[in-house]
C-alpha cells in the first residue's frame, strides 16, 4: 500500500456511481437538513456528454424539500474487505416535467420497495469528488459482536 487515501478522477467517480444504485440524498426542508436513502441511476447523454442522477419519489418531505430548496448533496459508499470507496457530489435537484419523465425509463432505475413513486427527480451535479481508502485493519474487527 503506497498511500492509504487515493483521490478518484471525475471519470472514476462517475463509473463508480454507474455501477451502483443506492445512495443518500441530503436536502433542506425548512430550517433543517435531512438525509434520505434513495435508489438512483446515472443518466448520460452521449451527444452532449452531460451526466446527472435520476431517482423516483412519492409525494412527501423529500420532494417538498427539493422543490423548496434545490441545493442538495448526494453520497455513495462501499466497503469491501479492507478497501472503502466514497463519492460525494453537490448539485441542484428538480422534479422533471411530464414530457421529460420518460428519461427514467431509459436508465436502470428500479424501485426497491413496492410503493408508488410517480415523481422523477434529476440531480444536476455541479461538483463531484471521490476517494479510495485502504483500511488499517479488517472491517469486521471494527464492529463489535
Amino acid at each position: 500500500m503506497d498511500e492509504p487515501i487515493t483521490r478518484m478522477s471525475t471519470e472514476e467517480c462517475w463509473e463508480f456511481l454507474r455501477r451502483r444504485e443506492f445512495g443518500r440524498l441530503a436536502h433542506h426542508l425548512a430550517d433543517e437538513v435531512h438525509i434520505a436513502p434513495v435508489n438512483y441511476a446515472v443518466d448520460h447523454d452521449p451527444a452532449t456528454g452531460r451526466r446527472s442522477l435520476l431517482f423516483r419519489t412519492a409525494e412527501g418531505s423529500k420532494l417538498l424539500g427539493v422543490v423548496m430548496n434545490p441545493d442538495v448533496a448526494f453520497e455513495v459508499d462501499e466497503i469491501v474487505d479492507e478497501h472503502a470507496t466514497s463519492v460525494v457530489m453537490r448539485g441542484r435537484a428538480r422534479r422533471l416535467e411530464e414530457d421529460e419523465e420518460h428519461r427514467a425509463e431509459n436508465v436502470p432505475l428500479r424501485p426497491w420497495v413496492a410503493t408508488e413513486k410517480w415523481n422523477v427527480v434529476e440531480v444536476d451535479v455541479t461538483e463531484i469528488s471521490g476517494r479510495r481508502f485502504e483500511l488499517a485493519r479488517p472491517w469486521q474487527h471494527i464492529i463489535p459482536d
